[in-house]
């Protein structure tokens, strides 16, 4: 049984830090590119910052230089690190892991960032 199960998140102020961590089972973990999504009320769910089975990122501009993705193979894990968060931060953040058309997802953690 596949599990994705995200940490992390909670209640912080404008210009505070938060660090989600996405702990996985059920997949060899090394095959999989990495993921973390969000979504506010009422919008899209949107890509944050994704990191490869080969550690190549990538980052929604919005979040460029406030964040970073990082992978761990051998604890089948990954983070997001966010930094400098600001209010419209807030949302839903999902883990995401990706192999070819197999999509599997977290259940989400909430990141409130308050003005």
């Amino acid at each position: 049984q596949v599990q994705l199960v995200e940490s992390g998140g909670g209640l912080v102020q404008a210009g505070g830090s938060l660090r989600l961590s996405c702990a996985t089972s059920g997949i060899i973990f090394s095959d999989y590119h990495m993921a973390w999504y969000r979504e506010a009320p009422g919008q899209s769910r949107d890509l944050v910052a994704q990191i490869e089975r080969a550690g190549s990122r990538k980052y929604a501009d919005s979040v460029k230089g406030r964040f970073t993705i990082s992978r761990d193979n051998a604890k089948s894990s990954v983070d997001l690190q966010m930094n400098s968060l600001k209010p419209e931060d807030t949302a839903v953040y999902y883990c995401r892991a990706s192999r070819g058309l197999v999509n599997y997802w977290g259940q989400g953690t909430q990141v409130t960032v308050s003005s």
